[in-house]
């Protein structure tokens, strides 16, 4: 499984892990054009007022997941369980709950469509197996899987979101990694960045950055949770 956080000397601080994940995408070195661009290149957010993400949390229940990796589907799986044990165990409606997942880091495939999976061969860079072949993923199997493919099959992105799960992509990491994968498939940044943000699964929202949507969401009453 890809990660960034792994890092021998970890006071070399974001970059120098990014240019270890550089490679782990097959992206090759990290550009020292890329190297020397000053950190709002990557945090250039011109959304909607993204203080108005959260505006539909009104439930008595909050919980936010924490998700910088695929990590199987865990934040989707822990979503899921927070609302029907809740249902289960306390009668409650899941219009009673929230449950708010922030995909940053290398979790942010789980935001996407099948046809960037298959372009930007997400399932191979982020070692994401298909549950049916085994072989890299060319499709997000957490979207709209097929039947009997997932541990719990409720945890399934697109029965979240009809249950009310709100959901935010880190748009810092949305742009690296777009960068990363429009190198290592030979397409101009600004367009694998703008193919991905039209492959978003509808009902996902781009937030300026991960961390900034994890805080948001705590000081809107939601309880935290690291989902790996």
């Amino acid at each position: 499984m890809l990660s960034l956080e792994a890092s021998p000397t970890p006071r070399r601080g974001f970059l120098g892990r990014l240019a270890a994940a550089t490679l782990a995408l097959g992206a090759g070195a990290l550009p020292n054009r890329l190297r020397a661009e000053p950190a709002d290149h990557f945090a250039g957010f011109d959304g909607p007022d993204p203080e108005h993400w959260l505006d539909g949390l009104k439930g008595k229940h909050r919980q936010v997941y924490d998700a910088v990796s695929p990590n199987n589907g865990m934040s989707l799986i822990w979503s899921a369980v927070f609302l029907d044990s809740n249902n289960q165990s306390a009668g409650l409606k899941d219009s009673d709950l929230n449950a708010v997942v922030v995909l940053r880091h290398s979790a942010i495939p789980l935001a996407f469509t099948d046809s960037v999976w298959q372009k930007y061969k997400l399932g191979e860079a982020f070692d994401v197996k298909d549950p049916g072949t085994k072989a890299s993923a060319e499709r997000n199997p957490y979207f709209h899987p097929h039947e009997g493919e997932l541990l719990l099959p409720g945890s399934a992105i697109e029965k979240l979101l009809d249950r009310g799960v709100i959901f935010g992509v880190c748009n810092v990491a949305l742009t690296i990694f777009s960068g990363m994968r429009a190198d290592a498939i030979g397409v101009p940044k600004d367009a694998a960045k703008a193919e991905w943000i039209a492959g978003l699964i509808p009902g996902m929202t781009i937030v300026p950055a991960g961390v900034w949507a994890v805080n948001r969401a705590q000081e809107r009453g939601c309880t935290y949770c690291y989902a790996g």
